[in-house]
């Protein structure tokens, strides 16, 4: 097999050009057969396998910079570069990352996980290339999903501007283009960036440029001709009008073509785009025929696609999915919004239901979040369903356009919390920190999937802005009631009364301090618990009888600890001049974690049931 010889690039340019095609057939079944055991992100890499090859084949990593977008496109680029061998660890707990990771090879120019970062990061290396005086190449890999980033086109702009050695490459697997229009455009791409158009090109602007009187007019009309002719037969005008050369539509399956680009691109100047047609999915009849179902996949039987059974318990997202629809039926002011994640968040279901209701602004969180807001100014009640980790970006739409102007806008935060396989980019563990000193806001978690149910109602219907946070995964298969409520903003729960010290948990902590609390009760200890259920406000009168009742308090929280749950417990209890109370704080610490499923990391992180009984002792044995 030619892939048990590839170990590095250098191994895969020895190979002659005509055997790439078999190449690209056994990464495909590679990929099959280890993402069908480890699980993964399927469809996007199956796509990019021929993209690879040719961009390793003409480039040379890591002196040129390879930047791939999100990164979950880049299995194929791992395999090529040393970590065939390792590849079946990866998103497993120690083993590789699930995208490129600067610490995990020199070939992983840049790390990312978040999308729409790429054309900025290559344009850096470009202008670090420049100021350096290297010739290396920095090379932006971006899908068209990727491109509906705002901070995709402020990078373009300032590339265009620069005039940098950037090449982007757009890894277009959306956009339909009709097969005789793109094959004629490869085929004038192909011409027009060989070295005798360019040397050609070069002599006839000379000449014409230094003809007396009419030179500079003809010139600027065989410009203005190229330029027509490229636009009529390609949609890259947008491109040519920020400033970069625009090559194709090329097939992002043929090597050949691939390669005859890259190779003659290699010796060009300026920003150039290089748009490439591929099929998510490729080579995989399941995966091309319903790539959203292949994007990111558990495990699965290649013969038939088929995954195992789902498990019988509702996810906290299937649950907000049923409870937003039920709420929005009887209302016809509720609004659904999400970016580029209606499935993933759940709001498929509210699209199908209330199509004129439902937008998905593709990767805009920022946008998202304003246009929440403007929606919400004029007496909508809007809800926008984000991962944790991606509202992030669009901290300062919640400062400035929610929360200074009090605009009643419903933020429900997915994956709040360690999501498990996907890693540091995407654990949702900082959203209590940043959110809960910004003026104004209402910050909440549930306990379980009821709870849940009552929140977002909770949310919808106040006239503030109001953000809930809920985990990945399975909930507890708990009864649901069938009437929704609204709960008293900022009072928490006794769950479990305690003498020797009460834990305070919030979220997806609650149900392990009561497992904890049993496991110290066989010891002879008494715990109390407490269900937060507020971050902000909290219920100080609660908290602070249950700390003077037992003068010992653990909070608990699947956040990070600077400015966190437990950080504001403390501030409440200094406040309220219980200064000498104890408190052990229990939460993430002070790192980027890895990956690994979530059981595994909160063990390892001392959060789950067994590791808060073991804080507990050992903080009642601290005298």
């Amino acid at each position: 097999m030619l892939l048990e010889k590839i170990n590095s690039p250098a191994d895969l340019k020895k190979l002659a050009p005509e055997q790439l095609p078999e190449l690209a057939e056994e990464v495909r079944r590679f990929l099959l057969e280890t993402v069908s055991n480890t699980g993964g992100h399927l469809g996007s890499n199956l796509g990019t396998v021929e993209l690879t090859i040719a961009l390793h084949y003409c480039f040379d990593s890591p002196t040129d910079k390879i930047v791939w977008d999100v990164g979950h496109q880049a299995y194929t680029h791992k395999i090529l570069t040393g970590r065939r061998d390792r590849f079946h660890t990866q998103r497993q707990y120690k083993g590789l990352s699930g995208f490129p990771k600067r610490s995990e090879s020199e070939h992983d120019a840049f790390g990312v996980g978040h999308a729409s970062t790429s054309i900025s990061a290559g344009l850096g290396m470009a202008a670090a290339a420049d100021l350096a005086g290297s010739k290396s190449h920095a090379i932006a890999v971006i899908g068209d999903g990727s491109l509906t980033g705002g901070m995709a086109f402020e990078a373009l702009n300032q590339a265009g501007h620069l005039k940098k050695n950037l090449i982007v490459i757009l890894n277009d697997n959306e956009m339909s283009i009709s097969k005789n229009v793109g094959a004629f455009s490869a085929f004038i791409s192909r011409k027009m960036t060989g070295r005798y158009f360019r040397d050609l090109k070069k002599e006839m602007q000379g000449l014409l440029s230094h003809i007396p009187a009419i030179g500079s007019d003809i010139l600027q009309f065989a410009r203005r001709a190229e330029n027509s002719l490229k636009g009529f037969l390609t949609p890259g005008s947008l491109f040519e009008a920020l400033g970069f050369d625009y090559l194709g539509p090329l097939d992002g399956h043929n090597l050949t073509e691939l390669i005859e680009v890259f190779n003659n691109i290699n010796q060009l100047d300026g920003p150039m785009l290089v748009h490439v047609m591929t099929t998510k999915g490729k080579g995989y009849k399941p995966a091309e025929d319903t790539p959203h179902k292949y994007h990111g996949v558990g495990t699965f039987d290649i013969a038939t696609g088929k995954g195992p059974a789902k498990p019988v318990v509702r996810s906290f997202t299937e649950v907000f999915a049923e409870t937003v629809v039920q709420l929005a039926e009887q209302d016809p002011k509720i609004v659904g919004i999400t970016a580029a994640m209606p499935d993933g968040t759940g709001l498929n279901l509210f699209a199908e239901r209330f199509p004129e209701r439902f937008f998905d602004v593709g990767i805009a969180e920022q946008h998202a979040m304003t246009f929440a807001a403007g929606l919400a100014s004029d007496g909508f009640r809007p809800v926008t369903a984000i991962y944790s980790s991606f509202v992030q970006r669009a901290y300062d739409q919640v400062f400035h356009d929610i929360c200074l102007q009090k605009l009643p806008v419903t933020i429900v935060m997915d994956r709040a919390g360690l999501v498990g396989d996907d890693g540091p980019t995407h654990h949702g563990v900082f959203d209590l920190s940043y959110l809960r000193h910004l003026p104004g806001i209402t910050l909440m978690a549930p306990k379980d999937e009821n709870e849940l149910r009552h929140m977002l109602k909770t949310a919808i219907y106040s006239d503030v802005p109001m953000a809930l946070r809920y985990p990945r995964g399975s909930g507890y298969g708990i009864d649901l009631d069938s009437e929704l409520k609204t709960l008293e903003t900022g009072q928490g729960e006794v769950l479990l009364e305690g003498s020797d010290l009460c834990i305070i948990a919030i979220g997806s902590t609650v149900y392990p301090a009561l497992e904890a609390a049993e496991v110290l009760k066989q010891k002879g200890i008494s715990a109390g618990v407490i269900n937060a259920r507020f971050v902000k406000p909290l219920d100080a009168a609660l908290i602070g009888d249950a700390a003077r009742n037992t003068g010992r308090i653990i909070t608990v929280e699947e956040n990070a600890l600077q400015g966190g749950f437990g950080s504001a417990v403390l501030e409440m209890l200094y406040d309220s001049g219980l200064q000498d109370i104890r408190v052990r704080r229990l939460g993430i610490p002070d790192r980027y974690i890895e990956h690994g499923s979530q059981a595994q990391l909160r063990k390892a992180l001392g959060i789950d049931a067994e590791g808060i009984a073991a804080a507990a002792e050992l903080f009642l044995r601290d005298k």
